[in-house]
């Protein structure tokens, strides 16, 4: 099933959700066990969503590397 961003319809990487009472925003990545009750964003929307004055984001998407870490001897 592919989903799409409720911003410009691109196909959907993340799901935010939150809690009102807590003030409180989490970013996390979509697959098949999540459930769709949250805001569908694509990377670049996530990416640049930015919660309200006071609350609080959390991102738990998973980091991909481009790029393996340099090792200095």
């Amino acid at each position: 099933m592919t989903v799409s961003c409720t911003r410009c319809g691109a196909p959907a990487a993340a799901i935010m959700t939150f809690n009102y009472p807590d003030g409180a925003v989490w970013m996390d990545d979509i697959d098949d066990s999540i459930e769709a009750y949250g805001y569908l964003f694509c990377a670049n929307h996530a990416d640049r969503m930015t919660p309200p004055q006071g609350w609080t984001l959390t991102d738990r998407r998973t980091v991909t590397r481009l790029f393996a870490p340099v090792q200095v001897a």
